[in-house]
């Protein structure tokens, strides 16, 4: 079984909602601004995540219920979707994401598999792909979704003519340009 790891606490079991809480009582104390966010595409370069409701600037600490209440409605309305909650540092000097990790996760993670494409001269080249994006946007981790379960095993290496070459890369496929990973991406 595949486990997404993005952001911070990625590596530990999922939390409680009381840990959820006492880490947004924790954001709240240091006046991050707080926000949910959720998607069913957790690939490493989806950095935009579509936004649950409006951001909560200037909470006090004993609101903390709230966001909580946030989380939870995020949740409910979208339960095969990942749900990331983040806390903005906006003081001066700093003004970066604090604070994110993920809350909700769905029951299944197909995970990704890894194509590799033979060029000239014996260049490899690697991309992943997202076996949830086998499947329509919104219906990604349904359970009765059976595209994920029809790609196979879940790391594999494809030979290169199963590898999808780079001219029939889908529009706006960010992080990648013809030829392979753009300049300072990683494998």
């Amino acid at each position: 079984m595949m486990r997404i790891t993005q952001g911070t606490f990625s590596f530990l079991p999922d939390f409680t909602d009381e840990q959820i809480a006492a880490q947004i009582r924790y954001a709240l104390d240091h006046r991050w601004a707080m926000s949910v966010e959720h998607t069913d595409d957790p690939h490493p370069r989806n950095s935009y995540w579509e936004m649950w409701g409006l951001p909560m600037f200037d909470l006090p600490i004993e609101e903390a219920d709230a966001v909580l209440r946030e989380v939870r409605a995020c949740r409910e309305a979208h339960p095969h979707h990942y749900v990331k909650l983040n806390a903005f540092d906006s003081s001066l000097g700093r003004q970066t994401t604090a604070l994110s990790f993920i809350v909700s996760r769905p029951q299944e993670e197909p995970g990704f598999r890894l194509d590799r494409t033979e060029s000239h001269d014996r260049v490899l080249r690697y991309r992943l792909h997202p076996y949830a994006a086998d499947a329509p946007a919104g219906r990604r981790y349904q359970p009765d979704d059976s595209a994920a379960a029809q790609s196979g095993s879940r790391m594999t290496s494809a030979p290169a003519d199963q590898a999808r070459p780079d001219a029939e890369r889908p529009a706006g496929a960010s992080g990648w340009r013809a030829g392979g990973l753009a300049e300072g991406d990683a494998p």
